[in-house]
């Protein structure tokens, strides 16, 4: 600028406006695979019959609009208050098996199996049938959002066709006796007159495959980056296990700081202009929501984590608009109650010094594959948790 100041970042607005315009920029893009499957994972998806199918993140109205407000029936804040005290017993099971340790990796031993049995119960999966079908959570970003060697594209579609048949099997099963859950709900609907053309069998078993990735992940991923900021930014975390009441708030700037949905995809249905750059029809673009929400025109030093900031909760962590996380605050009470209890449980527990990062090569889910942490059991507040 000609005072010299540095120009003002205005991200969050420009991916505001591309959300809204939903006549310009079309939702098909977001799940296409970045790189084709190989020979033999093709083989793999054939040997189940697997037929290529939407999900609500790649649908344009009318049809998204129609299948959205069957399913956010589904995920109601009464349902996800049902679900909040079987959440928690999951994660002080966790925590059981590791407080008189001393030391644990905070992904493996909580953050990635919390969410996929929250997932399960929330699709009306039998706790009978949890221990088959939790192999099936799996970091599944790569498949389409990265560029996978053929082995492991073999490996993935081999794991998504065995989830895929029984996800078949779960939703005969429920068309044959649906109950009170997220799969029921849409089988109800699909089984009302007129929504032939909404629902089939073959979408049904989408919805479930879509919403175990979708909500595991991602979850698993928000959590992990909060864990790691809070225990990098040690005052921050101090702070929060003194005062549990900011908990709530320490998400949504987790949420904002650190999105595990960094960036999003869109296709131009018409010439745009964004910033002044002229686009014309049919071009993939990224939008760059995690750079967003670090926007300093919307959060005061963006670039600072801070756990009291007053509008954490501007961030676009969940997109924005037609498109919002249905899931999002099934996702927010999964962790708040994962700070809760650690925090209350595991105080003092710090990062392993010198730990190697390490994350999935995909173009829109982040979240680190291990958080190491460590300290004294001895020290546990809950005399029951030390040896």
């Amino acid at each position: 600028m000609a005072d010299g100041s540095p120009p003002t970042r205005r991200a969050l607005a420009d991916v505001v406006a591309i959300f809204k315009a939903i006549e310009s920029y079309s939702a098909t893009a977001a799940g296409e695979l970045i790189k084709p499957p190989c020979p033999a994972a093709l083989e793999k998806l054939a040997a189940v019959d697997y037929i290529p199918s939407t999900y609500l993140v790649d649908e344009d109205a009318p049809l998204h609009t129609k299948r959205r407000r069957v399913l956010r029936k589904g995920v109601t804040q009464d349902r996800i208050a049902e679900i909040e005290p079987y959440t928690r017993r999951f994660v002080n099971e966790c925590l059981d098996a590791i407080a008189a340790n001393g030391s644990a990796d905070l992904v493996a031993d909580m953050t990635f199996e919390v969410p996929a049995l929250t997932a399960f119960l929330l699709m009306g999966v039998p706790e009978a049938e949890v221990d088959r079908v939790r192999g099936y959570a799996s970091r599944f970003a790569l498949w389409i959002w990265g560029r996978p060697t053929d082995e492991q594209q073999v490996a993935l579609a081999t794991e998504f066709a065995a989830y895929l048949e029984y996800a078949r099997e779960h939703v005969d099963r429920l068309i044959e006796n649906p109950g009170d859950d997220y799969m029921s709900n849409a089988i109800k609907a699909w089984k009302k007159a007129g929504n032939d053309d909404v629902w089939d069998r073959t979408y049904l078993a989408s919805i479930m495959q879509g919403h175990l990735y979708a909500s595991h992940e991602t979850t698993t991923n928000a959590t992990a980056n909060g864990f790691k900021a809070l225990l990098a930014n040690r005052d921050q975390w101090e702070l929060l296990c003194r005062d549990p009441a900011l908990i709530p708030n320490a998400v949504e700037e987790i949420l904002r700081y650190v999105s595990s949905v960094p960036t999003w995809r869109r296709v131009t249905t018409r010439p745009v202009n964004i910033g002044g750059l002229d686009i014309p029809a049919g071009q993939r673009i990224l939008l760059l929501t995690g750079s967003a929400n670090h926007d300093d025109a919307v959060f005061d030093d963006g670039d600072t984590f801070d756990i009291t900031r007053q509008n954490s909760d501007e961030h676009l962590a969940f997109g924005w608009g037609t498109h919002l996380c249905l899931g999002q605050d099934l996702a927010r009470m999964e962790m708040r109650v994962m700070l809760e209890e650690t925090t209350r449980r595991l105080p003092h527990l710090q990062l392993v010094d010198d730990q190697e990062w390490t994350y999935s090569p995909n173009t829109s889910f982040r979240g680190p594959d291990h958080v190491l942490v460590q300290w004294d059991p001895h020290q546990n507040p809950v005399p029951e948790d030390r040896p």
